[in-house]
């Protein structure tokens, strides 16, 4: 490269490659500072304890590949030289996961070991190794999974079986031929490892990214618009924002990426998808994002493209009510990030908690139940991973503006006094006693034998204005959709002995205490409201003189 030309780290030359001013840098420096009291590092000793269940999650999967290799009739010594290795994607592998963050792991597997096999023998095998709780197989999810816990670390597993008869110690996943003739999902599976990997060879300082991105990982969990699989978007998303950020100011600062990030999303949509690269890999033809060659790609809203081989939409589940909650967000970001580069605020304002249970008036709950932790596991997890449909159906209901999904379930038990009482509460009905609902640790439910086990997801509804002229009350009827949902939910392996969903809309007074922090609910009613707000209580559609007539047929099943 000749010395007067810049390098290019992304699909376009960078914007600016000067040096940050010193006001960037002091912002950085309490930036650093607030994530430091946000408590976003792990300590050592935690850290430690990731490598030493990494080491025991390793030994556990080439003992599983030798097992089912043996069962498959191959030799002692070919069972032995089959193999078997882990590989850390996501947040741990980018080095920015922080405390109680999961290590996102894939088990790449000789050819000979199915997606059967590593929930019908390596399931069982995580479930008796020493330190694991918590372990739940969700074989139909999108990417098939296993959650676990193990020494109180928490692991998402998921198991790619490559076009291999063994899997040797030193091998790379760098290499596009692995791809080959492999089906999408173990595809997905690989791409995570590589994905991380590209990013950190396209982003040109290292420390600066990570930094940055922990910030802007932070900010969108506070603010409840951290998950793919509700619509908003995930870790690969928001980091491949920043990596694209570092690539246009290659010599910022972490606050002046951060500030810079804001300044330049709240202009979304860009002319074009974010792309970290051009991918050119020979005769392996890269499919990048172009709306003529790929009408598909024209549906996706917030199009994030990968920049590894085989290319993908990284934002495939932002819907248009999504979209409009991570638009207002990411713009209340900026507005805050001014003020702080301004020196009018602080950086602990940009990561207040969100207010989701306090901005609407109506609520869809959606309740998941079964009699048997394990299983509730496993069921939560397929309601959870259907949820965005259900926010796709509901965009199609008149009067309504937004469907607003939360980014997690709350987790719950109820003691009941008999078979019958659980049988019943199983199916929707609310348990006798109003003190027997709890979390699962209270000691009062350990001691309880009869229990139901349940997950509370919500939806928040914002209802459109009226037109002028329009004289009467507005029906909201979301019946229609919540029928369609509960019916694509239970599928085939619903069975009504074990398990049980409820959807039904509540009032926000109507709301949970469990989902308000202590003290949370009652610092609300009496403080002061927030008029800035996508159709909430003020200001916004679902003013109280004009509330809707809400029409859900509450279901339970």
């Amino acid at each position: 490269m000749a010395a007067n030309e810049t390098r290019s780290w992304g699909v376009t030359p960078p914007i600016s490659v000067a040096a940050s001013s010193e006001r960037e840098r002091e912002i950085t420096v309490s930036l650093m500072e607030e994530l430091r009291r946000q408590n976003t590092f792990e300590t050592e000793e935690e850290s430690r304890r990731r490598e030493i269940v990494l080491g025991r999650v390793a030994a556990l999967v080439k003992k599983f590949v030798k097992e089912v290799s043996i069962s498959k009739g191959l030799s002692e010594t070919a069972s032995n030289a089959a193999g078997g290795k882990i590989f850390t994607f996501g947040s741990y592998r980018l080095g920015v996961h922080g405390p109680g963050t999961d290590i996102d792991t894939v088990c790449v597997v000789p050819k000979h070991v199915s997606r059967e096999d590593f929930f019908k023998v390596f399931e069982p095998m995580l479930c008796a190794m020493e330190g694991a709780t918590e372990v739940s197989g969700v074989p139909d999810a999108f990417v098939p999974i296993i959650k676990a816990k193990i020494s109180d670390i928490p692991m998402d597993l998921q198991i790619a079986p490559l076009g291999m008869s063994s899997i040797p110690e030193d091998l790379s996943l760098k290499d596009n031929n692995l791809l080959k003739n492999l089906d999408e999902s173990i595809v997905r599976s690989i791409n995570g490892t590589r994905l991380t990997d590209e990013l950190l060879r396209l982003v040109p300082n290292v420390q600066v990214f990570r930094d940055a991105l922990r910030c802007i990982k932070l900010w969108a969990t506070r603010k409840a618009i951290y998950s793919n699989v509700n619509g908003y978007l995930g870790g690969v998303a928001w980091a491949m924002l920043v990596a694209r950020i570092c690539q246009l100011y290659p010599n910022a600062v972490a606050g002046a990426v951060v500030q810079r990030f804001f300044t330049i999303m709240s202009k979304w949509p860009w002319p074009d998808p974010v792309l970290l690269k051009q991918i050119e890999d020979g005769p392996l033809q890269v499919r990048v994002w172009n709306p003529k060659l790929y009408p598909s790609d024209r549906q996706h809203r917030m199009p994030i493209i990968t920049p590894n081989y085989p290319s993908m939409c990284a934002t495939h589940n932002v819907s248009a009510s999504t979209l409009a909650i991570l638009s207002e967000q990411i713009q209340n970001g900026a507005d805050t990030v001014s003020k702080i580069i301004a020196g009018t605020t602080t950086w602990a304002e940009l990561f207040s908690k969100h207010d989701f249970f306090h901005r609407y008036r109506n609520y869809i709950q959606v309740v998941a139940l079964t009699r048997d932790p394990q299983l509730q596991m496993k069921w939560a997890g397929t309601v959870e991973s259907r949820m965005r449909h259900l926010i796709m159906k509901l965009e199609f209901v008149d009067n309504l503006r937004l469907a607003h999904p939360f980014v997690k379930g709350f987790d719950r038990v109820v003691r009941c006094a008999s078979e019958e009482e659980a049988s019943a509460v199983l199916r929707g009905q609310p348990p006798s006693s109003p003190d027997a609902e709890g979390a699962d640790g209270d000691a009062e439910n350990a001691a309880a034998p009869h229990k139901v086990y349940l997950t509370a997801f919500f939806v928040g509804l914002a209802v459109r204005p009226k037109d002028p002229g329009d004289a009467g009350p507005r029906r909201l009827d979301v019946s229609f959709s919540i029928t369609e949902f509960v019916k694509m939910v239970k599928g085939e392996t619903f069975d009504e002995a074990k398990m049980g969903i409820s959807l039904k809309h509540i009032r926000s007074t109507s709301l949970p205490d469990y989902v308000f922090d202590p003290g949370e609910r009652e610092a609300r009613v009496t403080g002061k409201r927030s008029k800035k707000s996508l159709g909430g209580k003020d200001g916004g559609a679902d003013t109280p003189n004009k509330k809707p007539r809400l029409s859900t047929s509450s279901l339970t099943n």
